[in-house]
């Protein structure tokens, strides 16, 4: 009788395993378009390790492990096609989020054939298991052991003695990359705990802090324009503008907006025009508020900014509000996803309108909201109205259109190679018509407009490409600007350049340079795109660092560049050094981690669907993505009120940390009516870090209801827990 703990033929179920957990990984790599030998040498290194840890494992241990696996690819193939980067734990919460993974996919993958090759191998891995179930399965030898160790030692090798410029989907696959950043974790970990990871000196933070209003003026006094028009294109790199491309002599020569490119020919541009942080409520804090968002994953700063009664204050739309402007923003999409009907009214915009505002059809079916062509000609009407008033205006417009699906007419598709350059193509002529619109009826003679983008959704081979923006100026007094600004800027900029134009004071909690203003040095930038942390020194050195705290330098005299020269390995002391720079620029809000006081509370009426359909889509509060620091206590407050005498309505309460339910000891379902609403409050302790933390106030039962309070405030517990001092505000917040 044979012995199954000996080496021996392969069987089958091994076979399947191995078709699986290796070949198919690299049969997707090639024909997604992610051909790299790193990245190659990453997918067997985890195949191989999977193998030898499954291989005789029961199925019912194997199957979640290889689901969660293969999730994984799916995932990073979605994301990367969507937005040009690999998925972080702060994209969970949009992974779970059924209104945006149904938005965002249009009801279908971009990459279907993925899940399918991906279910076909675990389905043929199930049947060889089902039909060889009375086999015993010979193990594998244990000199196997070494191939994943192997595999592993020359990737990581060679990211250190030939370090590429690749993107990080080429070099990892993303079960490799949590694996390595885990471990980079606990070594840092184990080294503080020993007490060796003496800190290098800090850099300072006054160059990306302060404003900088020592260049020299384009022009005397404040500029011409009565108004501001601030056009945001959704996800729109600068390489698609071609003043951009030639100033930076950049190899990428699609032509996929020459509208885009025709009138910056006709305003001032700036190429080097860095975008520090994916995601839009990101790139509208940054822009708006003259401050870096979030150099890496967690709360954005809009979330955090409706804890602040000052701070709000700074914020473009509330200075110009003080200075007598109407502020006005539109965008083509619901506002309740990523909470900008709480956020933008906080920062000082009177007006706040998304796709409800707009009473024009579509032109196709757009599951996020207006297409750009609809929503242009919307958005041409409302300047209209805004021209009849007697205020000047400041309007804000954010376009939805070139999000993932990237909807577009048949006549775009056939004429591109894929759906997302046939979004941009059709966004391109709309804009034009709308820019073309704006001339006609006499806009730009009174008016400043300046059109950016919120994110970039990245070029393949395109370097720094999610880094890349743009921003193009069109003033009255166009004669006096340059078409290419020299320098670096970024979105920091904008609140300070705005501000400068119309010759408002600058408080002092703005970062950044005037955009109408020449300077004889360089500059600080600072970037968080693709899971790479990048720094410029403003002398010439740039310095690239991976989520390892690994980095490279290269010499680059701006930020943006389609080349620039290597020039090693940064020492070990850049990596600390660059991310200690970066958390202090992310706590520029809470100067302290505690006494976090959030108010979700709203008197708009929310209307009640008649059932749940989904803990996310169905959320009264909209998306949070919270953190509450080990050793505290929150103190939770919770006011609803029926609207509709007719109806009862039931009332859910949930609390979930990294998209599981956390067990707090909160009530049931609750009925609420409008001789009787809900006074709620609770305490709970946090005796560890709290991550990815998230509330879900549900309702059912139909009619309106109205979110009065709901307070949040985290501090330590010895503190003052009330609430009272948040009632007041909620309001404030939502007005």
């Amino acid at each position: 009788m044979s012995n199954p703990s000996v080496p021996g033929r392969i069987g089958v179920r091994t076979c399947s395993l191995i078709a699986l957990v290796l070949l198919i990984p690299l049969l997707s790599r090639a024909l997604l378009g992610w051909s790299n030998p790193a990245g190659y040498l990453s997918d067997l290194a985890i195949g191989s390790t999977l193998l030898l840890l499954l291989q005789r494992r029961a199925w019912w241990l194997a199957l979640p492990v290889l689901l969660f696996w293969a999730g994984l690819w799916v995932a990073s193939a979605e994301l990367v096609s969507a937005v040009g980067r690999l998925p972080t734990s702060a994209d969970l919460s949009y992974l779970f989020d059924a209104q945006f993974v149904e938005n965002s996919t249009g009801g279908a993958l971009a990459h279907g054939w993925l899940p399918v090759l991906m279910g076909a191998g675990l389905l043929g891995w199930l049947l060889s298991r089902w039909r060889a179930r009375s086999q015993p399965e010979r193990r594998l030898p244990r000199a196997l052991w070494a191939m994943p160790l192997t595999l592993f030692g020359v990737h990581w090798a060679g990211q250190h003695v030939l370090p590429s410029e690749a993107e990080p989907w080429r070099q990892y696959t993303l079960s490799h990359q949590l694996l390595a950043a885990g471990t980079g974790e606990v070594q840092r970990g184990l080294a503080h705990w020993l007490g060796t990871d003496a800190p290098p000196p800090a850099l300072a933070t006054v160059g990306l802090t302060q404003a900088d209003l020592n260049g020299q003026r384009l022009f005397e006094g404040p500029g011409k324009a009565r108004n501001l028009l601030l056009i945001t294109l959704e996800g729109i790199p600068g390489a698609y503008v071609r003043p951009n491309r030639e100033a930076l002599h950049s190899r990428f020569d699609q032509d996929l907006m020459p509208n885009l490119s025709r009138w910056a020919a006709r305003g001032m541009n700036t190429p080097d025009y860095v975008l520090h942080t994916h995601q839009t409520i990101r790139g509208l804090y940054a822009m708006l508020c003259g401050d870096y968002d979030k150099l890496a994953n967690g709360t954005p700063k809009g979330v955090e900014l409706l804890t602040q009664q000052t701070r709000n204050n700074d914020c473009l739309p509330a200075q110009l509000r003080q200075a007598g402007f109407a502020t006005h923003y539109l965008q083509g999409a619901g506002l309740r996803f990523m909470a900008k009907d709480r956020i933008m009214p906080h920062i000082g915009f009177g007006a706040v309108h998304g796709e409800e505002w707009f009473s024009n059809g579509n032109y196709l079916e757009f599951p996020w909201g207006k297409d750009d062509r609809a929503f242009f000609e919307g958005a041409l009407d409302y300047v209209g109205q805004l021209r009849q008033g007697k205020q000047p205006w400041m309007l804000t417009l954010l376009t939805v259109g070139t999000h993932q699906p990237y909807s577009a007419p048949d006549a775009y598709l056939q004429r591109y190679d894929s759906p997302r350059q046939a979004a941009v193509a059709y966004l391109d002529d709309a804009l034009g018509r709308f820019l073309e619109g704006l001339e006609r009826q006499g806009v730009l003679k009174d008016t400043l407009v300046v059109i950016t983008s919120d994110e970039s959704h990245g070029i393949d081979g395109v370097r720094l490409a999610s880094s890349w923006g743009f921003n193009l100026t069109l003033a009255p007094e166009q004669a006096q600007l340059p078409q290419l600004k020299p320098g670096t800027y970024g979105h920091v900029d904008l609140t300070t350049s705005l501000l400068d134009y119309f010759a408002l004071p600058i408080p002092a909690s703005l970062s950044g340079r005037s955009l109408f203003r020449s300077y004889d040095s360089g500059r600080e930038m600072i970037s968080f795109t693709n899971g790479m942390l990048r720094y410029h020194d403003g002398q010439g050195t740039f310095t690239e660092c991976d989520f390892q705290q690994r980095c490279r330098r290269y010499a680059s005299p701006g930020f943006i560049a389609d080349r620039a020269t290597y020039l090693g390995q940064a020492p070990a002391a850049s990596g600390p050094q660059i991310t200690g720079l970066a958390e202090t620029l992310d706590q520029s809000l809470l100067n302290t981690p505690l006494n976090l006081r959030y108010q979700f509370g709203s008197p708009a009426p929310i209307a009640l669907q008649q059932q749940i359909r989904d803990d996310w889509v169905d959320n009264l509060i909209g998306a949070q993505y919270l953190e509450m620091p080990e050793g505290t206590r929150t103190r939770v407050r919770l006011k609803v009120r029926a609207l509709d005498p007719a109806h009862t309505a039931y009332i859910q309460l949930k609390a979930k940390e990294f998209e599981q339910d956390v067990a707090l000891g909160l009530p049931g379902e609750m009925q609420v009516t409008a001789d009787q609403p809900l006074d709620l409050q609770f305490d709970f302790d946090n005796p560890t870090l709290r991550k990815a933390f998230s509330f879900h106030l549900l309702g059912y039962g139909g009619g309106a209801v109205e979110v009065t309070d709901f307070s949040v405030i985290t501090a330590l517990p010895d503190e003052d827990l009330g609430v009272e001092a948040l009632e007041d505000s909620a309001v404030v917040h939502a007005s």
